[in-house]
């Protein structure tokens, strides 16, 4: 790996530190603001948004200049989303609610992250060789979910009465900040990883790669997009790789909010505790994540797929458990089965991305069909929740479906197989 693949890491980290402890903040003070339980989910639904409705122009954006640089400019957009959050109670008179005002903030980071995701991804296959992928991803993964594990552990820790009285009680001579809550000196803290994100996008080196004649009109833009997501849909790798990849974010982001509210139901667990629960899981996930890159080539990638079927049934057997080293056993035994089967999967589905399109629309489809459904399966857990269903109820719907789904995809991927030997497209260069 070069100097620039550590650089690239560097600056995932800190931006992608800086987004999930920022998740935890924003979740605290929408309940210092006394909002209903079912608006929780919907932080990461705004946040999302950007990557569904912008995926026909963030690919195009991210192949237009160095993706340094982009990485740059959308890490900024992240930082002004971070401080729009501070201005939760100035549009009151206007009738506007604070606690829509918080979900906008988020949105905004969100904008940030769409835009960011294509250039950190595919400055990895302009950087390195199609060999090196899967193990360019276990560090990407690995180090991701490490930032889930201490961003998650860091936004927890940050709204506990120990810390937040802490930082409300430092006073910089003649400067009024005006922070006056917990939430809102974690969001000051947060907004500082940001910045140190930003410096490492500064010396992300170019990597020389250019992609000419990028259309600027909205509708050839979204026509392009259409030709890209039929082109790697009907891929026989393409298709396999992007329905795991589609599910395991889908259900990531909503095993978030699951293990919260396990941990406040089931085993009386506050928010800054629940937090740390999440980490156990991305522990979990970063270990599956480098197992799969020493482990899995390229080449047998696809023989991870069983291990999907496994991840739902460890999901719905935490519904059995209260002892706490069973639960730390449980959540990651459940990151691990995941890390372990979606990193030869994102691998597989880049390379073939790079191969069909170019590096930033095959990311952006990629942004599409997963963020799109980390929506559905956000706002039915919220419809769940407000239909006051039960945790365990959830959970086994939950697990049910992640294993039906898993099944579903070894299915298709043996049709395929059984009609066409797909499997030698697998490492092949771009003509």
């Amino acid at each position: 790996m070069n100097r620039g693949f550590y650089t690239v890491m560097a600056a995932q980290f800190f931006s992608s530190l800086a987004d999930n402890a920022l998740l935890i903040a924003a979740i605290a003070l929408l309940i210092n603001l006394q909002g209903p339980a079912w608006m929780t989910p919907l932080l990461k639904f705004f946040f999302t948004v950007s990557y569904v409705v912008l995926a026909a122009f963030v690919g195009t954006f991210a192949d237009s200049m160095p993706k340094g640089k982009v990485m740059f400019i959308t890490n900024t957009v992240k930082i002004a989303g971070c401080a729009l959050m501070f201005f939760y109670d100035y549009p009151a008179p206007l009738g506007i609610s604070p606690h829509f005002v918080v979900l906008a903030s988020y949105a905004v980071v969100g904008l940030g992250a769409a835009a960011y995701s294509p250039a950190k991804y595919g400055i990895l296959t302009e950087m390195l060789p199609p060999r090196q992928l899967v193990i360019a991803n276990g560090w990407i993964e690995g180090l991701t979910v490490a930032s889930i594990i201490i961003g998650t552990m860091l936004g927890g820790a940050l709204i506990t009465s120990k810390v937040s009285s802490l930082l409300l009680s430092i006073n910089l001579p003649g400067i009024e900040t005006g922070i006056d809550t917990p939430p809102e000196a974690a969001i000051l803290v947060i907004s500082l990883l940001y910045l140190i994100a930003a410096a490492f996008n500064l010396r992300i080196p170019d990597t020389g790669a250019r992609y000419h004649h990028q259309p600027r009109n909205p509708i050839v833009m979204v026509r392009d997009f259409a030709e890209c997501f039929v082109t790697l849909w009907r891929d026989k790798l393409g298709q396999i790789s992007l329905a795991v990849t589609t599910l395991f974010w889908g259900t990531g982001a909503t095993l978030q909010f699951i293990v919260l509210r396990w941990a406040e139901r089931s085993l009386e667990m506050p928010l800054s505790k629940g937090a740390i629960l999440q980490g156990v899981v991305a522990v979990g996930v970063a270990l599956g994540a480098v197992l799969a890159g020493r482990l899995v080539p390229l080449k047998k990638s696809l023989q991870v797929l069983p291990v999907g079927v496994a991840m739902g049934f460890a999901v719905m057997s935490l519904m059995f458990v209260t002892w706490m080293p069973l639960v730390y056993f449980l959540l990651i035994l459940v990151g691990a089965l995941a890390g372990f089967f979606v990193v030869p999967m994102n691998a597989l589905l880049q390379h073939r991305g790079h191969v069909l399109l170019s590096a930033g629309h095959s990311i952006a489809v990629q942004n599409f069909n997963e963020n799109l459904n980390i929506l559905l399966m956000l706002a039915l857990y919220a419809l769940m929740i407000r239909a006051d269903f039960g945790i365990d109820t959830i959970i086994v719907l939950f697990g049910t479906f992640v294993s039906l789904t898993m099944l579903l995809v070894i299915r298709l991927h043996k049709h395929n197989q059984s009609r066409e030997d797909s499997l030698h497209l697998i490492g092949m260069e771009k003509h």
